[in-house]
């Protein structure tokens, strides 16, 4: 079958990410001995990460959980810097870029959204991307790849999608399309998948 349209998820696809490496920065600066409760950060990030809260609202819930009190623009700055991108990844986003279009669907919030769209040029490459804080759904809500597919304009079927968790992968495929479960640490799956799905 012909594909015609590639989706990559951001996290642990295109940019690995550790949210431990913020923490432990901001743990440090703050010399906590202890670092915060785990499941009071993850409600917050999820709640910023579908709009539901603004970056106002979600600093002032996370950083008393840091004991932060020095400048907004220092704590953001540790917690944005989380990402290393995942080059083998990029260059295949690349060399699909040159024949298909390729967009974007990513659970994230606009602090990281801003910082890695201007801090990693492979961004440049995507023709439309669906971000969950802009349309306050969070995957793996399958509405969140029927609004990609209608953005988009792309045929479901001859579509490759990319994500690291298999519960995203499995709710892309119940909408049409053709879902990949990417590893970073079995890059070459991918290339091989790709070799055997070519004409």
């Amino acid at each position: 079958m012909k594909i015609e349209a590639a989706i990559f998820d951001i996290g642990n696809v295109l940019l690995l990410f550790d949210y431990m490496v913020a923490a432990d920065r901001l743990a440090s600066k703050n010399s906590l001995t202890t670092l915060p409760d785990r499941e009071r950060i993850v409600s917050a990030k999820q709640a910023y990460e579908t709009g539901g809260i603004s970056r106002a609202a979600f600093l002032e819930l996370v950083r008393p959980e840091f004991r932060d009190t020095g400048e907004e623009e220092d704590f953001v700055r540790i917690w944005e810097d989380i990402f290393v991108e995942n080059l083998p990844m990029t260059s295949l986003a690349r060399q699909l870029a040159a024949e298909m279009p390729v967009f974007l669907i990513s659970n994230i919030s606009c602090i990281h959204w801003d910082y890695i769209s201007k801090h990693y040029d492979i961004f440049s490459i995507f023709r439309g991307h669906v971000l969950s804080y802009q349309v306050k759904l969070l995957k793996p809500d399958p509405q969140i790849f029927e609004l990609a597919v209608e953005k988009f304009n792309i045929d479901p079927s001859r579509t490759l999608y990319f994500d690291d968790l298999l519960e995203n992968v499995e709710s892309a495929s119940s909408v049409g399309l053709l879902g990949f479960h990417y590893s970073h640490t079995r890059h070459a799956d991918v290339e091989a998948f790709l070799s055997r799905s070519s004409p």
